[in-house]
């Protein structure tokens, strides 16, 4: 079977839950150099040895990467193009669930916090990422559905619609939103440029980050259609997908992969 996926990966949050499996689902197709960035610098050590054992081929780069940090995040990229020459496919995915609180009940402290994870980190991603594509020559000049590069950044069904009132999570809703619209302006603005941008929308996932959320969760993953959680290798070839010239006519979608939740 033909490679989906030529070049360069960058990935964030990839110690765990989906940034992991799309690394996997990256390597898959056809990846051979990767930069995995995590604040975790144990897990992500794990990730990468079993990645390695899986495609002993593959060139992995671990990033200790706090994603909200601008002086971290521009190290990374900086290191990601020294060592590995460009970066062709970048997914930021890194974030955080927040307190599960309605506005009533919330502090400043933690709406800053999340914020500052979920949405500035993926803007200081984003535009490290964009900016050093600005730099680089698309993979294949004389192809058009093989870009100069590609950014899917990762978001939540809960970008596209309100969290129901028994989760009530005012900061991770309004920052998942926020990633949504900064993609889509994003994308209007660099097309032109040979840099295509999308939003990942997830539903529930079998992730660490879900399955240490609250029990007013529960609920909520049961009312989904398909009566079921994705796995985190769904989201991952999902990604695959955004990232691959099979949607090379994509620009600025919010693509949701929720398992009919949002339809209902």
């Amino acid at each position: 079977m033909a490679s989906l996926l030529k070049g360069v990966g960058f990935i964030t949050g990839a110690a765990s839950g989906i940034g992991k499996a799309t690394a996997q689902c990256f390597a898959r197709h056809g990846v051979r150099r990767l930069a995995l960035g995590d604040l975790n610098i144990k897990a992500l050590g794990d990730t990468a040895t079993e990645l390695k054992n899986t495609y002993p081929w593959l060139e992995i780069l671990p990033l200790e990467l706090n994603a909200a940090s601008e002086e971290s995040v521009e190290e990374s990229i900086s290191a990601t193009v020294k060592n590995l020459g460009r970066i062709d496919y970048a997914v930021n995915n890194a974030g955080i669930a927040g307190a599960a609180w309605k506005s009533a009940e919330s502090d400043l402290a933690g709406w800053q916090k999340t914020l500052d994870v979920n949405l500035t980190g993926v803007w200081l991603c984003s535009r490290a990422e964009i900016r050093a594509m600005l730099k680089q020559d698309p993979l294949e000049p004389d192809n058009p559905r093989l870009n100069r590069g590609v950014i899917v950044n990762v978001a939540s069904m809960y970008g596209v619609i309100g969290t129901n009132a028994s989760v009530g999570n005012v900061s991770y809703t309004a920052t998942k939103h926020g990633v949504v619209g900064m993609t889509k302006a994003d994308a209007v603005a660099y097309c032109r440029q040979g840099i295509r941008i999308n939003v990942m929308c997830p539903g529930y996932v079998a992730t660490p980050l879900l399955q240490n959320a609250g029990p007013g969760m529960q609920g909520e993953i049961e009312s989904t259609p398909v009566n079921r959680l994705a796995s985190m290798e769904e989201i991952g070839d999902s990604i695959v997908y955004m990232a691959s010239p099979l949607s090379s006519f994509m620009y600025g979608a919010a693509m949701v992969v929720d398992g009919g939740y949002t339809i209902q």
